[in-house]
């Protein structure tokens, strides 16, 4: 799911089974939902992933309970110029960042 109203990208704690080993934050911190509730987060993973066959890569938090299985926030969407078109409900990635790809 796309949350523009998301500033950091999140992923549920078990889909992460067989993908990759979460990191301690160090500390826990806290989040808040848009219902005005927090959520503690001890750990984070960077995870790649394809959009329209283009790599990208970032972090996310690791939240149990989280109502999707991954929530691609606004960080992640400017970071990697990702542009929501609610006409064709669908996650566009500009063409520039495919010339940005590594080889």
């Amino acid at each position: 799911m796309y949350d523009s109203g998301a500033n950091l990208s999140c992923i549920h704690s078990h889909v992460l089974e067989g993908l990759e080993v979460p990191v301690s934050l160090g500390r826990t911190r806290l989040v808040g939902t848009s219902e005005g509730h927090y959520i503690e987060v001890n750990e984070r993973v960077s995870l790649d992933f394809y959009m329209d066959d283009i790599l990208l890569s970032d972090e996310f938090l690791v939240i149990q309970g989280l109502s999707e299985e991954v929530i691609i926030g606004a960080a992640t969407m400017q970071k990697w110029l990702i542009k929501l078109d609610f006409e064709h409900d669908k996650a566009i990635v500009d063409p520039k960042v495919a010339k940005m790809q590594l080889v």
